[in-house]
């Protein structure tokens, strides 16, 4: 059997103070409205939303009867950015919600989802556009290219005003980093087909069109396989990027009267909530002189303040030496 504090088990996820103990109660809220789905972010995704579902609008139309591939490729793009950021500010107000006994981590898990199919949508479309563009090499199609001119000047004006209004919050949360890159992507794309309109307009070479819709999704398929790749990490609960397991556990190791530290977890329950566990070996004399409580309050602290990204999540359980030998034993260790 382990020698165990009662008071060894925290719950960082509240108030963080050290009075607080326990696992905490269903009244700790990982989202809330100062968290990744907070009121302002929400009114930051919403306007996002609306300008990026104008400029799908015009260029879709405009690529259409202007046979744009370029101004078509961004459409798709749009589209799918469209799509993203209704769902993003879906997620943003779901996330909000407190957490039940049915959800009891809330609805964290909901942006990595969101950004997921997000990432998926932007794959579809950059293959696609590479597919098309590679096509459109070979048969070049006639572009009007006055039309994809200006609602390429347009598109470029509403991205940038959309990243201005998503710059400030781009860090607070999986889904909010989505929809900034996605803005920035479609920036660049409006650029593209820019150039390739004056390009074509001027010369008449509407390979420059083909080039320019091959090109804006060459930039698609990267970010959205990096995003993927991230959401994965998420869900199959991979230690965050920011933070090293091994650095962590020596910084622990490093507090006077801690022996050793074994059977360390670390996840995330969303982008912004890192969840560690761990058995930390004390000395014996630590369960009978009251200083446990001191050495779980530095501890926590340590993982607070030490990091890129603060662990406030913890549940530590402290074991004696002879609780540790008894547990290798029992693991055949």
């Amino acid at each position: 059997m382990h020698e165990h504090d009662p008071h060894a088990e925290n719950d960082g996820a509240g108030t963080g103070a050290p009075g607080h103990h326990g696992h905490g109660g269903l009244g700790h809220d990982h989202g809330g409205a100062h968290g990744p789905g907070g009121a302002a972010s929400h009114v930051r995704l919403l306007i996002a939303f609306s300008i990026t579902a104008l400029v799908f609008l015009a260029e879709l139309v405009t690529g259409l009867v202007s046979g744009s591939l370029a101004l078509l490729t961004d459409a798709g793009h749009m589209a799918a950015d469209v799509i993203g950021l209704g769902m993003a500010v879906f997620a943003a107000n779901i996330v909000r919600r407190p957490r039940t006994d049915t959800h009891t981590w809330g609805w964290a898990r909901v942006e990595v989802l969101v950004a997921g199919a997000q990432a998926t949508l932007l794959m579809m479309v950059g293959l696609y556009g590479v597919y098309e563009g590679i096509s459109r090499l070979f048969h070049p199609a006639e572009v009007h290219s006055q039309g994809v001119l200006v609602v390429g000047i347009v598109g470029l004006l509403a991205n940038i005003v959309s990243a201005l209004v998503l710059f400030g919050a781009r860090d607070g949360s999986l889904n909010l980093r989505a929809a900034f890159l996605e803005v920035m992507a479609d920036g660049l794309g409006s650029v593209a087909v820019i150039i390739s309109a004056i390009i074509v307009w001027s010369t008449g070479w509407e390979y420059a069109d083909s080039l320019a819709g091959l090109l804006i999704a060459i930039v698609i398929v990267p970010r959205a396989w990096a995003l993927l790749r991230r959401v994965y990490g998420i869900l199959v609960e991979e230690a965050p990027p920011e933070l090293d397991l091994r650095e962590i556990i020596e910084h622990i190791e490093g507090i006077d009267q801690v022996m050793a530290v074994h059977d360390v977890h670390l996840t995330r329950v969303g982008s912004s909530l890192p969840v560690l566990s761990a058995h930390v070996t004390l000395r014996n004399h630590c369960f009978h002189d009251g200083s446990t409580l001191e050495i779980l309050t530095r501890i926590q602290d340590c993982l607070k303040e030490h990091f890129p990204l603060a662990i406030e999540h913890t549940t530590i359980q402290f074991d004696s030496v002879r609780g540790a030998q008894e547990e290798t034993l029992k693991h055949g260790q």
